[in-house]
């Protein structure tokens, strides 16, 4: 099954045997195309025994670490458009992640499909809570820079509200917001540089803005956030005090899968679309758990065609609430976050200003 045939269908419209139905043809191919071309996936499966014809709960995972430790590519060199790295603080590996046109052209098509179901239209005046340097230096591309300019294909007259020594310019933001009053704005940031450089600045400075037509899209970074004793609704809490933000979408996702991500809906569920699934596995022995028992997440994407990315077990816990019936009334799997595993390197794709 092409990924273009997988695409034909609504990102959130299809029930499960459906899915089921997509999942396994899509992996069917997917799966031997890596094996017969990329030549360290190959062995891997090999070693461990891994029949190419599976259900899609029983094809074969990789630890996402693998990416830092190996270059895992199913293209030639020339063929390569780009290549993208992960988050990771001062003296850490990084993941090393190596698109054709093709790959990348359905990341961005895939990402424009699921978030029609978040944000009204398109094209909206976008505020990025974030420092346009991020975007101007070509010389990484990181997953911090990645989602934003991934995420502009939303916006429009965008805006920058940090500036290159990560302050934020307040006056800038009010201009903008006057300008547009009486319309939609799109907002993105990643959850730790929102939180450091936006809401604790409005805090210590005793300011407020108005975003109440603001909808706001955010993701990463909460691990410095939990360690900071940061919940969810206290950073939801901080926001509506500060900017009148009610309207927030949090998301989850890697650059390991970039374009494949989970949001979440009015109630607060991640959600899986009809382009990936998540499995939720027991540490002791990878055995697959039940609704609303803890695990790892394990994510499929039926992207990755130029590296075998397509079934990767993460170094993050979680649980699967439901199927096909979340109130908010989109198709599909739905769970929460839990965090990561303990033993599991710290990173985040906030790409902290500090560790650049």
């Amino acid at each position: 099954m092409k990924y273009s045939e997988v695409l034909e269908y609504g990102a959130f419209s299809v029930g499960k045997a459906e899915k089921r139905e997509i999942l396994n043809k899509r992996l069917g191919e997917l799966t031997p195309y890596h094996y017969e071309n990329c030549l360290e996936y190959r062995k891997i499966l090999d070693f461990l025994g891994f029949s190419l014809e599976m259900q899609f709960e029983d094809s074969p995972f990789l630890p996402v670490r693998l990416f830092k430790e190996f270059s895992l590519k199913s293209v030639g060199e020339d063929q390569i458009f780009k290549s993208m790295t992960s988050s990771g603080t001062t003296g850490q590996s990084v993941s090393k992640i190596y698109l054709d046109k093709e790959t990348a052209l359905n990341q961005q098509k895939t990402l424009i499909k699921i978030m029609e179901s978040f944000i009204p239209e398109n094209r909206m005046p976008m505020i990025i809570l974030d420092s346009e340097r991020v975007v101007k230096d070509r010389n990484f591309f990181s997953a911090r820079r990645a989602g934003i300019l991934g995420f502009s294909l939303f916006g429009r007259d965008k805006i920058y509200a940090l500036d290159d020594d990560m302050r934020l310019d307040i006056s800038k933001i009010e201009s903008f917001l006057q300008k547009y009053q009486d319309k939609a704005i799109f907002a993105f940031g990643y959850t730790f540089i929102i939180w450091q450089y936006f809401y604790e600045e409005m805090k210590k400075h005793g300011k407020t803005l108005d975003f109440s037509n603001v909808i706001l899209v955010h993701g990463g970074g909460w691990k410095k956030l939990i360690n900071r004793n940061i919940t969810d609704r206290e950073f939801q809490t901080g926001l509506l005090e500060v900017a009148g933000l009610k309207k927030i979408h949090d998301f989850y996702g890697m650059v390991e899968q970039t374009g494949t991500i989970y949001v979440a809906c009015e109630h607060g569920h991640m959600h899986a679309s009809t382009y990936s699934e998540i499995l939720i596995r027991r540490a002791e022995d990878f055995s697959l758990c039940g609704f609303g028992e803890k695990g790892l997440i394990q994510l499929i994407s039926l992207i990755p065609q130029s590296y075998p990315g397509h079934n990767i077990l993460t170094e993050d816990e979680g649980m699967i609430l439901g199927e096909d019936d979340c109130p908010c009334g989109r198709k599909g799997k739905y769970f929460k976050i839990l965090g990561r595993i303990k033993e599991a390197e710290i990173r985040g794709c906030s790409d902290t200003y500090e560790s650049e």
